[in-house]
């Protein structure tokens, strides 16, 4: 990596553009890229195979030496910039001081190639909270998925906010959007048995065996699964409740269920 210049206005061109990729998600469709900011989402975009296009630094949080020697991209523009600049351009204060423009990648299923002969999956339908699809990808991380399968998405999955709330985990778990219909027809088609976190017709999640290939899917708190989904489960499934709701956070729930399966498979 080389420095290119310094940018200490933020009427600059490229500073605008910074600006415009984090708040439209339209800009972000159209050109392929997005922003991210932390060094620890950097380098997980890195090793998962990102695209760095810039990236811009702001010397008094972190020295191009620090930059150049944890990031490894020789190629990629390095761009320092002032503390003003980088203030408003950054979400927030506590990234380091180093932020990137990256080029998406595509997720679709004709793209999807399953490795695992026993998957564990997580499928998320309709989901619309960007702290939400975040949390889901930070467990899916955790628990080592082989995929998180999003249908009919809501929300840009390269929202800022996303990426600020998987703490980067958007870029280290295989990720497939699509619509619902298509992705019952993969689980079907692969045997993977299909899990509904849903009210009706389920059984406690500890009396279901996880063991074989398993998708787990959760819809929204608000209006919970489609009729697709129940009309084509294996077996509904449900956490038994104590206190006066009947539903968790989705991220909560689904954590419960897939440790709950990661828990069966180690016997």
């Amino acid at each position: 990596m080389s420095e290119i210049k310094h940018i200490s206005s933020l009427q600059n061109p490229l500073v605008k553009k910074v600006l415009l990729l984090k708040e439209k998600s339209r800009e972000r469709k159209k050109t392929g890229l997005f922003v991210l900011e932390g060094r620890k989402e950097i380098e997980l975009a890195i090793s998962s195979e990102y695209l760095l296009d810039t990236l811009l630094f702001c010397p008094e949080l972190i020295s191009k030496e620090t930059l150049e020697a944890s990031l490894e991209m020789e190629k990629t523009p390095l761009i320092s910039v002032s503390t003003e600049v980088y203030g408003k351009m950054a979400h927030r204060n506590t990234t380091e001081g180093v932020i990137a423009i990256a080029r998406a990648k595509t997720h679709e299923l004709d793209t999807f190639k399953l490795h695992s002969k026993n998957p564990l999956i997580l499928v998320a339908e309709a989901p619309e909270k960007p702290g939400n699809i975040g949390a889901l990808l930070r467990t899916a991380d955790a628990a080592n998925l082989d995929a998180v399968f999003i249908a009919n998405p809501k929300t840009d999955l390269y929202n800022p906010n996303i990426i600020r709330s998987s703490v980067g985990c958007i870029f280290s778990r295989k990720i497939v959007l699509t619509d619902t219909t298509s992705i019952i027809s993969f689980l079907k088609e692969n045997n993977i048995s299909i899990y509904c976190a849903a009210l009706t017709a389920s059984k406690p999640y500890t009396n279901v065996d996880f063991k074989g290939p398993t998708a787990i899917v959760v819809g929204t708190e608000h209006s919970g699964l489609s009729d697709d989904w129940i009309s084509n489960s294996n077996q509904n499934i449900l956490i038994p409740m104590e206190g006066a709701i009947d539903s968790m956070n989705v991220s909560v729930s689904a954590a419960i269920l897939i440790f709950e399966a990661k828990r069966q498979r180690l016997g």
